[in-house]
C-alpha cells in the first residue's frame, strides 16, 4: 500500500513514519510532499481563500494520482478536503481522524493544544464528533509546550506535553488526544491512564481501513 502525505512542517514526516513503522508499513511506500508556503500564505492573508483551496486541492489530487491513499496533516489547509468530490483514493484529514477516534473511545476526552490559534477550530471540530456520542470535549491550552516548541527544545516539549496529559487523567480525563501531530511522541512518556491519542496513527489507521474496504480486504 502507498501512501502520500501532504505536510506543511517537515518535521512532521518523522513523526507519521514512525507510526507507520509501528503498523508494520514500509518507509519505502511512504511518498512525503512538504508545502509550508501553504500555509504561511494562509496566515499572511488571515483566511484560507478559495485560490489558496484549490492549490490545496490540486497537490492533494496530484499525490492521489500515484498512491493508494493521501493524508493531509495540516489541520489548517483542513476544509479543502471538502471540496473533492468522489476521489479516486481516500483522502483522509489527520485532524478528523483523530477527533473521531476520540469520539469512539468516549468519555471524557481532553485535548491538548499547544498553538493558541488553533483552539477554537479544534474544540469545534471534536465537539462536533463528540456530539454522535456521550462523550464530553474540553480543550486546554498548554501554551508552555508551544513556547518550548518554538523554541526548538524537542524533550522538553515532549516532557511537557506528557506531564499535562498526566494532569488531565488525574483530573478525570477518559482519553486524551493530542491536537498536533508533532505531539505524538510524548506518548511514550505519559505515566497515568490510557495511551493518548495521536493524528499520526489515528489518520494511518482511517486510511488502511478505508484502502482494505475498497480492495475487498475489509
Amino acid at each position: 500500500m502507498r501512501i502520500s502525505f501532504l505536510h506543511t512542517m517537515d518535521g512532521n514526516r518523522q513523526v507519521f513514519e514512525q507510526a507507520a513503522k509501528t503498523l508494520g508499513l514500509r518507509a519505502e511506500d511512504l511518498q512525503h510532499e512538504v508545502r509550508a508556503d501553504l500555509r504561511e500564505a494562509v496566515d499572511q492573508a488571515g483566511t484560507f481563500s478559495d485560490e489558496l483551496r484549490a492549490q490545496t486541492n490540486q497537490r492533494l489530487l496530484a499525490l492521489a494520482a500515484d498512491s493508494d491513499a493521501v493524508i493531509l496533516t495540516c489541520a489548517t489547509l483542513g476544509p479543502a478536503v471538502a471540496d473533492i468530490r468522489s476521489p479516486r483514493v481516500p483522502i483522509v484529514r489527520a485532524d478528523v481522524a483523530l477527533a473521531a477516534a476520540a469520539a469512539e473511545a468516549g468519555g471524557r476526552i481532553v485535548v491538548l493544544c499547544a498553538a493558541e490559534s488553533a483552539i477554537e477550530s479544534t474544540r469545534k471540530l471534536f465537539a462536533e464528533h463528540a456530539s454522535k456520542s456521550a462523550a464530553s470535549v474540553e480543550v486546554v491550552h498548554v501554551g508552555h509546550v508551544w513556547a518550548l516548541f518554538r523554541a526548538g527544545d524537542v524533550q522538553a516539549c515532549l516532557a511537557a506535553t506528557a506531564l499535562s496529559a498526566d494532569e488531565a487523567y488525574e483530573a478525570g480525563a477518559t482519553v486524551v488526544a493530542f491536537a498536533h501531530p508533532w505531539m505524538a511522541p510524548a506518548a511514550d512518556l505519559v505515566q497515568k491512564g490510557r495511551r493518548p491519542l495521536d493524528s499520526p496513527s489515528a489518520a494511518l489507521h482511517v486510511a488502511t481501513r478505508r484502502f482494505s474496504e475498497r480492495s475487498g480486504h475489509a
